[in-house]
């Protein structure tokens, strides 16, 4: 695994603490809401984690390039021309990284990182790539 795939991977470790706190909290708020409805407790049970865990992650990279865990590692997000990537692209990002990325891995796992680490499946298909500041 090259260096910056390593960042990589703890970065996105430190988001999903940020995202679980966060997933908690708001669980913990609405389950006054759930416990009189068994099917609301379940749709928050399996939809909110990944709603907020996209959510988190797509308004970070739109306001500066970088989530918690990416300013934590030093790494920021960028378009391919050096912008700030824009928030349909992250969640499109990470949609997309949370699904079909991963059927990209399988097929090739030695070309999955490109060659510095800078580049995955999810990043070149929605034009960012992300550098260390």
């Amino acid at each position: 695994m090259k260096e910056l795939s390593k960042k990589r991977s703890k970065a996105v470790l430190i988001d999903t603490a940020v995202a679980t706190a966060v997933t908690l909290t708001l669980e913990a708020a609405l389950k006054g809401v759930t416990k009189k409805n068994r099917s609301a407790e379940a749709v928050y049970a399996t939809l909110l984690p990944t709603v907020v865990m996209w959510g988190l992650e797509a308004l970070q990279f739109k306001n500066n390039g970088q989530t918690i865990g990416y300013k934590a590692m030093g790494l920021k997000l960028e378009t391919e021309d050096g912008r700030v990537p824009t928030c349909e692209q992250a969640l499109k990002r990470a949609v997309y990284r949370d699904t079909l990325s991963t059927f990209d891995y399988l097929k090739d796992r030695k070309g999955f990182e490109g060659t510095d680490g800078s580049e995955f499946p999810h990043d070149r298909k929605f034009g960012v790539v992300v550098r260390e500041v």
